[in-house]
Formats: C-alpha cells, structure tokens, sequence
C-alpha cells in the first residue's frame, strides 16, 4: 500500500519504521528536517515542511494514496490534515486526536477513523491500516495484544468448521484465541468450546497480538 503520514513525532517514526519493515510504500511529511533526514535514512521518504500545505501534499503523492494518517501534535493541523486528505480523495484517512471536542468535527468531515491520543499505540495503528474490517475493542500489555471483531464472510472457507478444526489449521496462529460468537440475527452471543461451529456472518471475538490477529483474520477471510 502507499501511506502518507503526517507527522514524524515518536508515534509516527514508529509507524513509518513497522510500515516499512513490512515492504509498504510509506511518506513522512514533518516540519523537522532532522527528523526528516533521520527517517529518510531507514528507507521511508521523507518530505521536510508542513502537511497542511497543500504542494507538499501534492508532492507527497497524497492523490494517489491508499491510507493517509495524521500523527501531528496538535489537533487542528491533524484535522486540517485529514480533509484535505479527503478531498485528495484518499479512500482510507485515520486521524490522532488530543481534545475530544475535535471528534465532532471530523464527524462532520467524514472522518470515520479517530483515534484518541490515551489509545494511541503504533501497533493499533498499524492494525487500522493493515485490516481495517477488524473492530478493536480493547488493547493491553502496553498496545501489544488486542481484543478484536473479525466477521466471517458468507463464502469464507472457515464457515461449517468448529473452533477445533480452525485452531488445527496450520496456517491459525497458536497465539490467538477465539473467545466469543456473536449471531446478529439470533441476537445470540456465544462462548464457544471446541465443538462450537463458525457460520458465514458470525461475529468472532479474537484475542492475540498485532501479527498473529492478522494471521487469524486472513484464515478466516480465506475463500472457500
């Protein structure tokens, strides 16, 4: 993917660094050259200015962006940010927030992804870019391990089989837990045991770190 990111401050070098490191097209718009100088370095594109400048932007490659992320310090920069991301047409724009008083706004923008600054870890963030159909419900150990959502399409392959039979699978990563079903229709809510069977639509509750929670979520999206 092609991700701009506004903001190298610690939460966004350490985006753009994981970002890399997993072969992702990254930009990095800061007003610190150094900073700039510093993740040019390790292989990320830096531009040095302000990411509310509307050139930059356009130098940055923001039209042709899959994700834009605003990790800025304050919070009218991050949202000045992510509307002109918006009208760069960037389908996918996640926004830090400080004040809670800006989310408002960035409703009204059409910003559906803010994260408040409390929750801000690299590893949520990277869940956000990486899998975005994954609902985070809770994070802990310091933003390593979430509680998330995954839905399980209609057509998945894993539909029909019982927990068991998915956490024997080679490729369902021994770190992850299934802890709970949810059937929308029933209004059904699941603890499920071994011989519990996944339906197309259910709602499965997973519990893991970052990479193993994408590991589990690519099996269950796997087509039939």
């Amino acid at each position: 993917m092609y991700i701009v990111i506004a903001g190298a401050g610690l939460v966004g070098q350490g985006l753009a660094q994981r970002l890399v490191e997993a072969r992702h097209d990254v930009v990095v718009v800061d007003a610190d050259k150094a900073v700039c100088e510093e993740l040019a370095s390790r292989g990320a594109l830096a531009l040095h200015g302000a990411a509310t400048n509307v050139d930059l932007l356009e130098q940055a490659g923001l039209a042709k962006a899959d994700v834009a992320v605003a990790t800025m310090r304050s919070d009218a920069d991050n949202l000045a940010f992510a509307v002109l991301a918006k009208s760069f047409d960037t389908p996918r724009v996640i926004a830090r927030v400080r004040d809670p008083r800006y989310e408002a706004a960035y409703a009204k923008a059409g910003i559906a992804t803010t994260i408040r600054v409390v929750d801000v870890f690299v590893n949520q963030l990277l869940l956000h870019v990486d899998e975005p159909h994954l609902r985070q419900v809770a994070t802990f150990g310091g933003g390593k391990a979430s509680i998330v959502v995954d839905t399980v399409p209609e057509d998945s392959a894993a539909a029909g089989k019982t927990i068991s039979q998915i956490a024997a699978e080679a490729n369902f990563p021994n770190g992850c837990i299934i802890t709970g079903i949810y059937r929308l229709k029933e209004q059904e809510f699941i603890i499920p045991r071994g011989s519990a069977q996944i339906r197309g639509g259910d709602h499965v509750f997973l519990v893991a770190e970052h990479a193993d929670l994408r590991r589990a979520s690519k099996l269950l999206h796997r087509k039939a």
